[in-house]
């Protein structure tokens, strides 16, 4: 009897054991991760009972994230749908975010997951140009740039005019020609485009030292850079079990915009801020804590 019962009081709690009240969120290695992570785990653990077990910096991003969500590793962790559409999916061609309801489908059923609160902002390519150019030119878009390209010179890392979807397709889909393009290094590009050594970078929407330059990021008017907007995945069991959290998500919908990113990141990189204040400052100045 008295095994019996040693038995019974071991297995009977497991049994009865209901969902676990924490979520485990995961990162990727970047700042702006860095920042949405302590964002997501301060607003629930504000406003509900769960604790949130964060992993921040995840090594190998996208791959690794995935496989942790699909084994029950990670609950949920934010991406961006161009990369869910390409490298999740394995789906061909260029993004674009009228493929939402595709992508949000193909997810519950392949996956058995669910994008909840999309951020706002996205993370994509794009052109900037340097103001006083753009003001000489009245530059909007990438097809006004196309007409004068012949006289400026664009700056971009050496892989940007190597990757088949880069600097040669680009050309190719505006019909431009830069009068000259220089190779050079991320950290040296606004430098470069400060000090007039360039007249346009490519950049990253949400870079840390856009929201400081003196520079204007062109539109893409013809759709040629993959949208790369950011939400949360989330697995439908963890939304299942936990109703509350879905509701919590939502809250973060539209809250960031891609000037609200960079300044972020900005404050991180170049302030030396800690990503934890800089989320809690976020999430106080939209009245969410």
């Amino acid at each position: 009897l008295v095994c019996a019962a040693a038995a019974l009081g071991a297995t009977v709690p497991g049994m009865l054991a209901g969902p676990s009240d924490t979520i485990n969120v995961a990162t990727k290695p970047m700042t702006e991760q860095y920042i949405m992570g302590e964002a997501l785990k301060m607003l629930i653990e504000h406003d509900t009972n769960l604790k949130v077990d964060l992993t921040e910096g995840v090594a190998g991003g996208t791959s690794n994230l995935e496989a942790g969500m699909e084994s029950g590793q990670f609950d949920l962790y934010p991406e961006y749908t161009g990369t869910g559409w390409a490298a999740v999916l394995k789906n061909k061609g260029t993004y674009s975010e009228d493929e939402f309801d595709q992508l949000q489908a193909d997810y519950n059923k392949k996956l058995d997951m669910s994008w909840v609160g999309m951020y706002g902002f996205g993370n994509t390519f794009g052109i900037a140009v340097r103001n006083d150019i753009v003001q000489k030119y009245d530059l909007k878009t990438y097809s006004d740039l196309a007409k004068v390209a012949g006289q400026l010179n664009l700056g971009a890392e050496p892989d940007f005019f190597e990757r088949e979807d880069g600097y040669d397709a680009l050309c190719s889909t505006y019909g431009m020609s830069f009068g000259k393009t220089t190779e050079m290094d991320a950290g040296l590009k606004y430098d470069a485009l400060a000090q007039d050594s360039v007249d346009a970078i490519i950049i990253y929407t949400t870079d840390g030292k856009l929201s400081t330059a003196d520079a204007t990021v062109l539109t893409d008017d013809k759709g040629f850079f993959p949208s790369y907007q950011c939400g949360n995945v989330v697995r439908n069991q963890t939304l299942q079990e936990h109703p509350e959290l879905r509701a919590e998500l939502k809250k973060l919908q539209g809250t960031i915009s891609e000037e609200d990113m960079a300044r972020m990141n900005y404050e991180v990189e170049e302030e030396k801020k800690d990503p934890k204040a800089v989320a809690r400052e976020f999430l106080s100045s939209k009245g969410l804590i």
